[in-house]
């Protein structure tokens, strides 16, 4: 007996729009919250809401984790050994805080030496758009 079609048809999306900044905006910010929330935990453990009120402040608003952004990170942060969670009361409510290890701190010291080589391309890449000089370390 055939099996019905699995495939989906093929959905029309409307094409990315390189030239938007919000589009860059949101793939900037999607990338660093999850290194903001780890800086953020290097400095003391903290529950979810602070965590996303602590990286918004540090950031200046540039990166504002929402709840459903946080949780699914602390979530793989702790099933990945980088976290460990315990119940508090805190303001009269229970709350789970999250405590980085030191598997975690480990990550954080690896992602600031990685953002800092995407830092020293986007400066030599700005540098590359301003002159208009022909290659760079990232840019050949």
């Amino acid at each position: 007996m055939p099996r019905p079609s699995m495939h989906l048809k093929n959905v029309e999306r409307p094409a990315v729009d390189y030239t938007d900044r919000a589009y860059w905006n949101g793939i900037i910010k999607m990338s660093l919250s999850k290194f903001f929330i780890l800086c953020v935990l290097h400095e003391k453990p903290m529950h979810g809401y602070e965590v996303a009120r602590r990286v918004e402040r540090s950031t200046n608003g540039c990166c504002s984790p929402t709840e459903g952004t946080i949780y699914p990170v602390l979530r793989e942060f702790e099933e990945g050994g980088y976290v460990t969670s315990a119940a508090e009361t805190v303001s009269g409510r229970e709350r789970k805080v999250y405590t980085l290890t030191e598997k975690g701190r480990e990550a954080f010291k690896v992602a600031v030496a990685a953002w800092m080589d995407v830092t020293r391309c986007l400066i030599d890449s700005e540098k590359l758009v301003c002159t208009g000089d022909k290659g760079s370390i990232c840019c050949p």
